[in-house]
């Protein structure tokens, strides 16, 4: 199994308790479920900040959090001023207008391809009763890289190779994420158990 760098869960820890402190400054009476977004922003951006911008995913989670106004203060003390001013270099301006045209581009191409398969290829398709082992593969791996393409932050815009790049290096950038809550967790159980 790979292991995440220990300087990666410092640089998340850091990166997220700065997170922490700009929230909590914005808003002290936080009901629970606030303090749980809070909680959730600060730690998606402080992992994709210690990322440094180097994979599709992290970029993807930063545009989206940057999308809302209220979440940009957050963003910014996060990534620092040399960090946000280098990621907003590598992120084009107006991302989501960018993103749109991605989406256009695909369903033009999806049309195209239903075009190619109108009814003539369909009835000789329903002709084959038995459909071979291969179209069943090749199915379920399509069906299954949409799952994923959906689960990892920008997927939707990836290839399949680069695609399961991602997902292995978000899987563990997450894994890192949850061992270093843990540990902060434990250490704040054990701190307020000796009170």
């Amino acid at each position: 199994m790979m292991k995440v760098p220990s300087s990666f869960k410092k640089e998340f820890l850091k990166k997220w308790i700065v997170g922490l402190q700009v929230c909590g400054s914005l808003n002290k009476n936080m009901s629970v479920s606030e303090r749980k977004k809070a909680i959730k922003l600060s730690a998606d951006i402080a992992m994709a900040s210690a990322r440094n911008g180097s994979t599709c995913w992290s970029r993807a989670l930063i545009a989206n959090a940057s999308k809302q106004d209220a979440n940009k203060l957050v963003v910014e003390h996060v990534l620092g001023d040399d960090e946000s001013r280098k990621l907003t270099k590598q992120l084009p301006v107006g991302t989501s207008m960018a993103l749109a045209r991605k989406i256009r581009v695909i369903r033009s191409k999806k049309n195209i391809l239903k075009r190619r398969s109108g009814p003539m290829r369909r009835a000789a398709r329903k002709s084959n009763s038995s459909l071979s082992s291969s179209c069943i593969a090749k199915r379920l791996v399509r069906k299954r890289s949409q799952v994923l393409k959906s689960l990892v932050p920008g997927g939707e815009f990836m290839d399949e190779t680069s695609l399961i790049e991602e997902t292995l290096d978000y899987i563990l950038s997450l894994r890192a994420q949850v061992d270093v809550m843990l540990k902060l967790a434990n250490a704040t159980e054990l701190v307020t158990n000796q009170k």
